[in-house]
This record gives C-alpha cells, sequence and structure tokens, in this order.
C-alpha cells in the first residue's frame, strides 16, 4: 500500500539534502517498461532554487521517460505550493493545497436543484485542516492523504496529460492502491475532515472521488486491450463494493451517510443480452448513490430500567450523474432521463452484537401505505318513468361509485434480528404488483412500461430530480428497547445500517435493458445513557 506520507514526514531529517549537489528525495508513484526504457510518474522534494532561506521546499510531480510525446512541458506536471520545513507545521500548504484542488475540480451533479457556481466554491480554512494534522497521527493520517493525492494524480495524469501518462496512472498506480481507496472509510481523519468542513465540500469531494471510480470500473469492461490497464484480481473484485460510509450521533439523530458509484455496487440481477447502446452504459456509468439514512431517538429513565426508543426520520436517497458541459454535452441530452432508481431499502439500528443488557425488543407493526387510492365518482342515469308535457319520457337520478386503483408504492415491513430492528421497504410496480429489486422480464415481451417516463406526472415515485424522500409520515411506527438500569450513566455502542438496492429500466429510450445493484454500509454511533440534570430553583 502506497505511503507518501510517512516518506513526506521524513524530509525534514534527510541526508539526501546535506550535499548541495545531490539529488533531491524522490518517491516513485508509478513506473513500467524495462532496463533500457523505463516510463514513471515521479514525486519529487525540491529546494526553492535562488532563495536564501535554505528550508523552502516544493514538491513536484515529475514524469521521466515520456519525453517524446509530451511537448508544452517536457518533465514537469505540477508544483505544489512553498512549504516552510522549519515552521510548526511545515507541510499545511500542501496537504491544504491538494485538498483544495481536489474540491475544485468536483464533477457537475446533472440533476442538482440549487447548482453552485464556480466562482463561489468554498474555500477551504487552514486552521480546520491543521486541526486534522494535530489531531491524528501520522499512521492514520496516512490513508486519508494518500486518498487526496491518488485522486488529485487522476486530473493530473488522466485529464492533464497525454494518454501514455494516463495509461500508466491506472495500471500501475491507482489499480494497485484500490484498496487504500476503499480502506480509506475506516480512515478517522476522513471522517473528521467532513465533520469539520460541511457537508457542501463533502459532498464535491465524494463526487471527485465518484468520478474516478467511474473511470476505473469503465476501463474494466470498454475492450480487450484497455482491461489490461486494470488488473481484475484486485481487492474490490473480491468484495464488490467501492462504497464508503460513516456514522455520527447528535442532537437526538443517528445519522449514517453513504456514497457509492454504480458501476461499483455489486450486480444482483441483469438482462443476459448486452446493451443495444454503448452510450447508454457509458451515461449509467457515471452516477453515484448519494444516501442519507437518520433515526430520531430518545431515552426515559424509569424506576428499574431504562427505555429507548428509535423512528425512522428520514430516508434520502439520490442517484446523482456526475460529468462536464452539461450544456454542450449532446448524449446528455438524449439519455438525460437514463438513470437508476431506487428500489430496495433495508436499514437496521441496535445494540451492539453480544450485548447482555438488553431486556427485551418491542416492534411497531408492518405497513403498506399508499398502496391504495380512492376514486370516487358521480354518473348520471337517463331512463322513461312516465310521460311528460312534451311527451318525452325522461327521469335523472345519481348514482354513486366507489372504485380503487393500485397504485405504484412503497410496502414496509418491519422485523428484528437479533436485538436489532430491521425496516424494509420495497418498491412494488402497480402495473404487475411485481417487487421491482427481483423482477425478470417475461419471455420475449419488455415488460418496462410500468416504469417509462418515471420522473414525470402527478403520481410519480421519485422527484423530478431522481431523488427519493422517505420521512417520518411515511413511516412513524417506533421501535424500542428495555435496557437494564445499571447502564445508567453510561455511552453504549449502537449499531446503524443499510443495505440499498438501485434498478434500471429504460425510462425514455426503447431497450430491452435492465439490471439491479445494491451497496451495504455498516457502522457504529453513540448512545449516551446519561439523565438530564435536576433543575435548581
Amino acid at each position: 500500500m502506497m505511503d507518501v506520507w510517512s516518506w513526506i514526514c521524513e524530509l525534514p531529517n534527510s541526508n539526501l539534502w546535506t550535499d548541495s549537489e545531490s539529488s533531491p528525495p524522490v518517491f516513485e508513484l508509478a513506473s513500467s517498461g524495462t532496463e533500457n526504457s523505463t516510463r514513471s510518474i515521479q514525486l519529487r522534494a525540491e529546494k526553492t532554487s535562488g532563495s536564501t532561506i535554505d528550508s523552502l521546499v516544493n514538491f513536484t510531480v515529475y514524469l521521466h521517460g515520456f519525453n517524446h510525446v509530451i511537448t508544452a512541458s517536457p518533465k514537469i506536471l505540477w508544483v505544489s505550493d512553498t512549504c516552510h520545513l522549519s515552521s510548526e507545521k511545515p507541510f499545511l500548504p500542501l496537504v491544504l493545497q491538494l485538498l483544495q484542488e481536489t474540491v475544485s475540480r468536483s464533477p457537475t451533479a446533472h440533476y442538482s436543484t440549487t447548482p453552485c457556481p464556480r466562482s463561489q466554491l468554498q474555500k477551504l480554512k487552514p486552521d480546520v485542516v491543521s486541526w486534522i494534522m494535530d489531531s491524528h497521527s501520522p499512521e492514520s493520517f496516512s490513508s486519508f492523504f494518500s486518498l487526496v493525492l491518488l485522486t488529485r494524480l487522476f486530473w493530473l495524469c488522466a485529464c492533464d496529460a497525454p494518454t501514455e501518462v494516463g495509461s500508466l496512472y491506472f495500471r500501475a498506480l491507482l489499480a494497485p492502491n484500490i484498496e487504500t481507496v476503499v480502506s480509506s472509510k475506516n480512515s478517522r481523519a476522513l471522517r473528521a475532515f467532513f465533520a469539520t468542513v460541511g457537508v457542501d465540500a463533502e459532498l464535491r469531494f465524494m463526487r471527485t472521488v465518484g468520478y474516478m471510480l467511474a473511470k476505473w470500473c469503465i476501463l474494466k469492461e470498454v475492450g480487450v486491450g484497455l482491461q489490461m490497464l486494470t488488473p481484475l484480481t484486485t481487492w474490490s473484485e473480491k468484495n464488490n463494493n467501492l462504497g464508503f460510509s460513516y456514522a455520527t450521533e447528535a442532537h437526538g439523530f443517528w445519522t449514517l451517510k453513504g456514497y457509492a458509484p454504480i458501476a461499483g455496487m455489486k450486480l444482483t440481477s441483469g438482462s443476459a443480452r448486452n446493451i443495444q447502446f454503448p452510450v447508454l452504459k457509458y451515461v449509467l456509468a457515471h452516477q453515484q448513490l448519494e444516501a442519507v439514512i437518520q433515526f430520531e431517538y430518545t431515552v426515559g429513565f424509569y424506576e428499574g430500567l431504562i427505555q429507548v426508543n428509535a423512528r425512522v426520520d428520514n430516508l434520502r436517497l439520490h442517484v446523482t450523474k456526475l460529468g462536464y458541459n452539461k450544456d454542450n454535452d449532446d448524449d446528455d441530452v438524449e439519455l438525460g432521463e437514463e438513470r437508476h432508481f431506487p428500489s430496495r431499502i433495508r436499514v437496521w439500528v441496535g445494540p451492539e452484537v453480544g450485548a447482555n443488557y438488553v431486556a427485551g425488543l418491542s416492534l411497531g407493526r408492518s405497513s403498506e401505505k399508499h398502496g391504495e387510492r380512492e376514486v370516487e365518482t358521480h354518473s348520471i342515469v337517463k331512463g322513461s318513468f312516465g310521460i311528460s308535457k312534451m311527451l318525452s319520457p325522461k327521469v335523472k337520478a345519481t348514482s354513486r361509485t366507489l372504485r380503487r386503483t393500485r397504485q405504484r408504492s412503497w410496502r414496509w415491513d418491519q422485523d428484528a434480528e437479533g436485538n436489532a430492528a430491521v425496516f424494509d421497504a420495497v418498491l412494488c410496480d402497480g402495473a404487475t404488483g411485481s417487487e421491482v429489486a427481483t423482477w425478470k422480464p417475461s419471455t420475449g415481451g419488455d415488460d418496462h412500461g410500468g416504469f417509462r417516463d418515471r420522473y414525470n406526472g402527478t403520481d410519480r415515485v421519485f422527484t423530478k430530480s431522481g431523488g427519493l424522500v422517505l420521512a417520518g409520515d411515511d413511516y412513524g411506527e417506533e421501535v424500542g428497547w428495555r435496557l437494564s438500569k445499571e447502564m445508567e450513566g453510561s455511552v453504549l455502542k449502537w449499531r446503524i445500517g443499510g443495505k440499498v438496492w438501485v434498478s434500471y429500466w429504460p425510462n425514455e429510450v426503447n431497450s430491452s435493458y435492465f439490471e439491479t445493484r445494491c451497496v451495504e454500509w455498516c457502522d457504529e454511533v453513540d448512545l449516551p445513557l446519561i439523565p438530564p440534570k435536576l433543575l435548581s430553583f
């Protein structure tokens, strides 16, 4: 696993700078070739030339062996801001610059309802980044820094350099370190970064990471030659999950946030035939699932027991298409409404495994809200009843009929797994009554009609932008746990998790292609069992 941060931290004590004529310290990021012809991507630490201060250092991304294909800039691809080795935090400018450039290069969410102009991009504060560096050891900070560097190098090598440089980046740098990207979800430094910079910068950062992973997944499927760029025996192939999540507790809420590039999610079902439109497959791969799972909880202290209650407050899911140049992208205009949609949501919450302080779990009820609706109609009936003055038989009567129509709906269920409460929401097709996440087409037919034009109309399940929000009024049944009174005053660990299925059915294009993918997240949150202080008057 790449550990650039440890190498950087050792630089102030490096003996390579004792001799003014010695070569600068070099960290080889990626390389390939033979002894006679080697191509490599290097990170160099070079003292500022011509400076009277001997401790000024710049970091340079240097390309070796690519001279014959580079015209404008023969060797140097990127130069960092100046770092002062004699300062208290010598490498703060480097970390801040990498983060700021990563956030600034975030792709556009094409379905964003409140787009932020590039001129209004958030500027990261140095004291925030400084606090993250101070509060974590170099070992803990290393995986976070590697993720930031890999993402910044993606733009430099895959977008701002010749094709050969991008090929080397995917084959020899990103593919071997994909585990670093995925394992960064356990990085406390990354969680601290999200907690301090706010949700706007968090979204931009994760959309940049998602765009990079989407390109990596596309390369594995484009063709035989390009498949060689990304080895198939990587960590992600065995785990089928490139998702990231983290959980927090604050102000009576447990919140789990999750991100997953669609192409990196596990495929559970799909069409046996290849997609008829290569462009459609390309568009679908540039999508990312962004989820917020939020529970509201309360704690009551009674004689002999502690009562903990929880209810679903918000389930917010959005499938974001990541890309650039929306207004000039002809493919986006033609296939703009083709995207995945949430088809099943399974969330759970409960005490840690093996907890012996729970006396019992009480569930609510399973419900089927919005499954049917009543339509009342009035009709006029004419018939003969006597003869009028105009010698014309006439009678007028009113009848009332009641008709029930089945609508596309979410079916809610509650269940238990040990002491964990499980909430399951399943999307059903109103035309057939089948569950969308497990749907399979009938032989020789196109059964997608029930979900065509699904983002328009008054009875649509999803928002105009393709999102989904299920709030407490959709499903407000509480669950409760009775805990031993002996746990009063402690802070327990509580589990929160979710599994989300997203499906694709053609919306406007004529295609028989369909698929369903899923991703699973799980984390721990705090449950403080500290009674409120008695008020004094």
